[in-house]
Formats: C-alpha cells, sequence, structure tokens
C-alpha cells in the first residue's frame, strides 16, 4: 500500500533568547526573546516510514540544536524573519520538499517603577491574579487575607547560586550568573482591625521592584527581601507567605557546534522545578 504523505520535525522547541550589548557594561540594557518552535519537514521520506532506511532521516534532535545554533548570533528582531532564517536553512537538507516553521512568542514586558524601565526584569503580562480570602466566626473574629498568584517575573541578572553543598549526585555547576525567573504566588494577612485595604498596589509595587534590584544569591535570599519589602509597604500586613517556583532557564551547550554561548541562548524548562515557600511575618 502506498504512504499517501508523510511529515516529521521537533515541536515545543522552547528557546529563550537574552541580547546583551557587546562588551557588556554594569547596568546594560538586555532585551529578551522567548520562543515556543516546530519544525517539520515533508519529502521524500518514504523509504524512513516503508523500509526503515534511514540514510536520508534528518533527527529531529538535530532539527531542535539547530534552531539554538542559529538563534546564538540572529538577533531574533522579529519571530518571522527568524522563521525564514530556519526554514531556509532546512529547506536546503536532502530529500526535503516544504518546511514549516511555527513560532509562538511568550510576551514580556519591563518591569516599572517609579525611576522607569528597568533594564534586566520582566514581567509576563496577562495571567496574574488577585485573591482574597475572608474568614469569620460566630464571635464575630474576622481575618482577612488577599493575594496574587501566576505573577511571572524573569531577570536577566544580578542572580547566582553557588556556595551549596556537593556530593556523589551534584552535576549542578555553581554559577554567579544566570536567568532567574518564577511565577509568584503571595498572600498577606491583614490586621485584626484593618478596613483600608488598598494597600495591595503597593505591596505589589515592592514585590516587583525587589526582585528586580536585588543582588541574589538564592531564590530563597530573593524571596525573603521580597517578603520584608512587601511587609514594610503596608503597616497593616501582619505576615506574607510567598511561594516561588524556580522556572529553570538552562545554558544551551553549543560547543559540540563550534559556538559559543555567553549566556545568551536558553532552554527553557517546566518539570522538574524547584519550589521555594516561606512566610515572613512582622
Amino acid at each position: 500500500m502506498p504512504l499517501s504523505w508523510n511529515r516529521h520535525g521537533k515541536s515545543g522547541i522552547r528557546l529563550v533568547k537574552v541580547r546583551r550589548p557587546e562588551g557588556g557594561e554594569e547596568g546594560e540594557t538586555h532585551g529578551l526573546v522567548d520562543l515556543t518552535i516546530d519544525v517539520q519537514l515533508e519529502g521524500a521520506f518514504e523509504p524512513v516510514y516503508v523500509d526503515g532506511e534511514n540514510t536520508g532521516c534528518l533527527a529531529t534532535d538535530t532539527m531542535k540544536n539547530t534552531v539554538y545554533a542559529l538563534a546564538r548570533h540572529d538577533p531574533i528582531d522579529h519571530v518571522e524573519s527568524f522563521g525564514l532564517r530556519l526554514a531556509e536553512h532546512f529547506v536546503g537538507r536532502p530529500l526535503v520538499e516544504r518546511v514549516r516553521i511555527a513560532a509562538t512568542e511568550q510576551r514580556w514586558e519591563r518591569v516599572s517603577s517609579g525611576r522607569g524601565p528597568h533594564p534586566h526584569a520582566f514581567v509576563q503580562p496577562g495571567g496574574e491574579q488577585w485573591t482574597a480570602l475572608v474568614v469569620r466566626d460566630r464571635t464575630g473574629s474576622s481575618t482577612v487575607t488577599s493575594g496574587l498568584t501566576n505573577l511571572v517575573l524573569l531577570k536577566t541578572a544580578h542572580s547566582a547560586f553557588s556556595g551549596f553543598p556537593r556530593d556523589e549526585f551534584t552535576t549542578l555547576p555553581y554559577t554567579e550568573d544566570r536567568v532567574l525567573a518564577t511565577s509568584v504566588t503571595a498572600s498577606w494577612t491583614y490586621r485584626a482591625e484593618t478596613t483600608d485595604f488598598s494597600a495591595r498596589d503597593r505591596i505589589r509595587e515592592a514585590l516587583l521592584e525587589t526582585f528586580a534590584a536585588h543582588d541574589s544569591r538564592s531564590v530563597q535570599h530573593t524571596l525573603y527581601a521580597m517578603g520584608e519589602a512587601a511587609l514594610s509597604a503596608s503597616a497593616d500586613a501582619a505576615e506574607i507567605t510567598l511561594a516561588m517556583p524556580n522556572r529553570h532557564h538552562l545554558l544551551v551547550d553549543l560547543a559540540p557546534f563550534g559556538l559559543d554561548n555567553p549566556n545568551v541562548v536558553f532552554v527553557a524548562t517546566d518539570r522538574p522545578f524547584g519550589l521555594i515557600e516561606a512566610t515572613v511575618r512582622r
């Protein structure tokens, strides 16, 4: 029976690129592009399917590596132009007759404060939700807890993780320069006599500004600083609980392709992830 149609490719390629100025200096402004890319090839691949003959089969892992390698030097000013660059590369491979490149860009905006946009801290718009919980018992005692969830933040500088203990199962290297990304869930409980709940905006701003400006030695270190800043922003908040999953951005090893990677090209992973939680009380 004839094979009437075929296509193969790599889907869900997570690419994060940090645009760093050449010869970067302290206080430099970084750019950020966050893409999920699908590469699909159509062509004369019948022998691969029918006969198990892989001579002309471009491995999907090669497609993934190609995306990262071409991203190293391409500025990716526009996702469309990068898609054309990829398509041009793949359509030149043996047996390939048609290339389909699909890309989804995750939007990021700069964290802004009274001092203006931050040069290397970003917030992802659209998914954040605000929460409130009121509990009252028959004695008339009430507890009010406000919060927010899915506040997605990322910073491309002033984040490190080193000095942790090493044993025979430790493979994570020490680093003084990494991408720190998280999705913040915060809940703060007000003093019993509180009637003005307008502090939410001040607490949120304190969380954002501290995340952006803090010289982080770990997610735990930054979480505590954010909790302190949130309580300082509102005298009515008695305590705050923060949960901050570490959304890992792993540096892609481009050495096999003869390329360096000075903290520019990353793969974003969502599982497994570190989950850091703590309560800071006044």
